[in-house]
């Protein structure tokens, strides 16, 4: 569960400009703020319900599967309900939920499921608006560290980054641990000698939120990703919005108006 070595690409000096933000570290959770994974974690549902279903059916015993639909899932998971429980009320029983489970974390972030992401509405302005402000971005994120820098060099978007802070295990992702999140915080932080009070990391799960307040950091949590706004509101992040976009100007707001809009 150890990080990898941070990639890093300078900052094109046509593209960047002393705005602002030039004296802060906006860190950048990937899941959530910049990729919808909603549309995969939905088709791994399916597919782990398929694959289950195949198991008992080479058994002779037919499963009495009670599909979810996307809407019904998803505020599933962005309420937190353990996968135990939506198994559940998707028909299976004990020792079913178990294989389905395990067939969902083989598969949930296997490569030929992740054309499914897609970019959350407005990333490509808010990262823009941030950087040309002079904010130096640095992502963080327990998604596969290979994963994310092939989807930001495709986007276009990884010139726009000063690092890129994944891990080697292809499953922390979907698992969400704070702990890993914390420890990859704190190195990136040293890594590229951030001052604390100019700094802050945006997320969408409670590993963000609680990565920032062990290591000192403001938060603020974006509520457009796998947890829902009335989840999130039990860790107190420092500030809350909708997506990226409405981060983002609330970062300039704050940097212009510091007395009125402090986070």
């Amino acid at each position: 569960m150890k990080a990898t070595r941070p990639y890093l690409t300078p900052c094109p000096p046509s593209v960047k400009s002393e705005g602002p933000l030039a004296d802060w570290t906006v860190f950048c959770d990937f899941d959530g703020p910049l990729i919808d994974v909603s549309e995969r974690y939905y088709s791994t549902y399916r597919l782990g319900l398929a694959k289950t279903q195949a198991v008992y059916q080479a058994r002779s015993q037919k499963l009495p599967l009670q599909i979810l639909s996307k809407e019904q899932f998803w505020q599933m998971k962005r309420d937190r309900v353990p996968d135990v429980e939506i198994a559940r009320q998707s028909g299976l029983d004990d020792e079913q939920t178990d294989v389905f489970l395990g067939q969902v974390h083989e598969i949930v972030n296997q490569p030929h499921l992740l054309h499914k992401d897609r970019l959350q509405p407005g990333v490509r302005w808010a990262l823009g608006l941030l950087h040309c402000q002079g904010a130096r971005l640095v992502s963080v994120t327990l998604r596969h560290q290979d994963q994310v820098t092939d989807i930001l060099e495709k986007t276009g978007l990884a010139p726009l980054f000063s690092g890129i802070w994944g891990t080697d295990d292809l499953a922390l992702a979907y698992q969400n641990y704070a702990q890993v999140k914390t420890h990859l915080l704190a190195e990136a932080i040293a890594e590229h000698g951030v001052d604390r009070d100019r700094a802050c990391i945006i997320g969408d799960t409670e590993a963000d939120i609680l990565a920032a307040k062990a290591v000192g950091i403001p938060s603020i949590a974006v509520t457009c990703g796998i947890r829902s706004a009335n989840y999130l509101s039990q860790f107190k992040a420092d500030r809350t919005y909708s997506d990226l976009v409405n981060a983002a100007h609330a970062l300039l707001q704050n940097a212009l108006c510091p007395q009125i809009c402090a986070c």
